[in-house]
Order: structure tokens, then C-alpha cells, then sequence
């Protein structure tokens, strides 16, 4: 049987323009919002929290929330 990454959430680590992963997965989910962020639709995230956003507004109000 094949293992897929499928449905599962990745664990990564955020850097400045890029991300590593440290557990396979297909998705993150949103700090802000919660919606699930297909891995080759992340384009925003924060080094310093170490979080994922799924737009560039839910980026802004995280920063809000200091």
C-alpha cells in the first residue's frame, strides 16, 4: 500500500523567503482564520511566531495581535 501525504497537515519550519519540512504533509492550517493552506499555496507565514497565514490580510491582523 502507497503512503500519501494526503488530507494530512505538514510541519515546517519558516525562514526568511522559504520553509523547511520537518514532517511530510499536503497542508498547514491558518493561525488566523484556521483554513487549511494547500502546501503550494503557502505565500505567508511569520519566522518569528513560526505560524502560517492563508492570506496576506489574516498575516496583518496577526500582527495586530501582537
Amino acid at each position: 500500500m502507497l503512503m500519501t501525504n494526503n488530507a494530512r497537515p505538514a510541519r515546517l519550519h519558516y525562514l526568511q523567503g522559504t520553509f523547511r519540512v520537518l514532517s511530510p504533509g499536503d497542508h498547514v492550517i491558518c493561525a488566523v482564520t484556521g483554513a487549511k493552506i494547500p502546501l503550494d499555496d503557502l505565500r505567508y507565514w511569520s519566522v518569528e511566531r513560526q505560524e502560517a497565514y492563508a492570506t496576506a490580510e489574516a498575516s496583518v491582523r496577526a500582527e495586530g495581535r501582537g
